[in-house]
């Protein structure tokens, strides 16, 4: 008989947001006249820019002409789109980075998972707690974990707290760790970190020959002009770190799929064998063999963020998600609710009142006054007594959450 990969039986009972998706969805079938106001999943609302639209109408035109019609395209993207990529993003704030070292894809969440394949399975992991799952959960199923504990943690990983206390920026490890993931903003606290903060990360991976897993996918929502974008903005980054990048929340890309992974060339990994070995043709050669590219049409609409009409309509997306996280933090503050982050990111991280825990305060708002938000303890053990609410959503629904929220939850 066929077996199964015993390491998807260590998971926990649910993915978190399946879970939240079946409890609501069980609420709203006993309830089927309450107005369910989602602010959990960050997922956005708003219409694809204009400029995205009509250069991908274009495209699709073009698969209707045989002399423009495109079939199989790079695994790795197309020239145009790489090249805008590494101008704007990149050198624009003068970080090395070539367009031949960034792979386009269909999400970062996929390339967070992915990237595992060309690691070994004996490398020690450190993660932030709380944390995106997706990290947890990958290697998990990769076998690169024990058995979970009651407090949901996973032997084998080095689990690192971010609290109010360190300003949710974990604290550097006083051992070693192999892999190390960072997530800035930070998803699901909105914590942002500063130059400073990433060198000392930038000095310890370098120090104990470490590679960081730099998830910025919510970069494009810094104000701040003093924080980085970038961890290549980081002397040293690119001999030891990899970043992941989207579309989804600047451009509104989440059903759209479009995203892209940096790996310098630069950046290498010991063989079992002890030599050295370029990670970027690892990657290439992985992301050739099991994966077959973004459409064309998607890459096109992409490639229209960086015109100048695309420039200007992103940015009003994310101003206006941004206006939304500074109704639900200031809204909740003067109700006298404790908040973090949804100033230089699109998550505002909650105290729960009252002391309730976590999936107590997602029940009682669903309830009570039928808004969805995210548990913090599903993102990891020191998640637990907190809450993340998601700007992504239209403007009238987010002032009744906040109205509804306000009124039930006032202290």
């Amino acid at each position: 008989m066929a077996t199964v990969n015993d390491n998807y039986l260590k998971l926990k009972a649910g993915y978190l947001f399946p879970e939240i998706a079946r409890r609501v969805n069980a609420f709203a079938e006993a309830n089927p006249e309450a107005q369910i106001i989602r602010l959990g999943i960050g997922d956005v609302t708003e219409p694809l820019p204009e400029a995205c639209r009509s250069a991908m109408i274009k495209a699709v035109e073009e698969m209707g002409d045989r002399a423009s019609f495109k079939g199989y395209g790079p695994e790795q993207g197309y020239a145009w789109l790489r090249e805008k990529i590494a101008a704007h993003d990149f050198q624009a704030r003068g970080c090395d980075v070539d367009a031949s070292e960034i792979f386009i894809s269909d999400g970062s969440k996929c390339d967070c998972g992915n990237i595992l394949d060309i690691f070994g399975d004996d490398n020690s992991i450190a993660v932030t707690d709380p944390v995106y799952p997706v990290y947890v959960d990958t290697n998990v199923m990769a076998g690169h974990t024990g058995e979970v504990n009651d407090r949901g943690e996973y032997a084998g990983l080095t689990y690192l707290p971010i609290t109010a206390d360190n300003n949710f920026t974990a604290a550097i490890p006083s051992q070693r760790v192999d892999l190390i993931y960072l997530c800035f903003p930070n998803n699901p606290t909105g914590a942002t970190a500063t130059k400073e903060h990433l060198k000392a990360w930038v000095d310890y991976a370098q120090a104990n020959g470490s590679i960081i897993f730099f998830d910025a996918a919510y970069e494009a929502f810094i104000t701040d002009p003093s924080l980085p974008h970038s961890i290549y903005e980081i002397e040293g980054a690119r001999d030891c770190a990899i970043e992941f990048r989207s579309f989804s929340k600047n451009a509104g890309f989440t059903g759209t799929r479009c995203a892209f992974t940096v790996v310098p060339k630069t950046l290498t990994a010991k063989a079992k064998d002890g030599s050295e070995v370029q990670l970027w043709s690892l990657w290439n050669r992985r992301q050739s063999t099991k994966f077959n590219g973004v459409s064309y049409i998607v890459q096109r609409g992409a490639e229209a963020v960086y015109s100048e009409a695309g420039q200007a309509q992103t940015k009003a997306l994310i101003d206006f998600y941004m206006e939304n996280a500074r109704i639900i933090r200031e809204q909740l503050t003067a109700a006298g609710i404790q908040v973090y982050g949804g100033t230089n990111a699109p998550y505002v991280w909650v105290k729960t009142p009252n002391g309730l825990s976590s999936w107590e305060f997602f029940d009682k708002l669903l309830h009570t006054v039928h808004v969805v938000g995210t548990p913090g303890a599903g993102f990891g053990a020191a998640g637990e007594g907190y809450f993340r609410i998601s700007a992504f959503n239209s403007r009238e629904n987010v002032n009744e959450a906040m109205r509804r929220i306000t009124e039930k939850f006032k202290l």
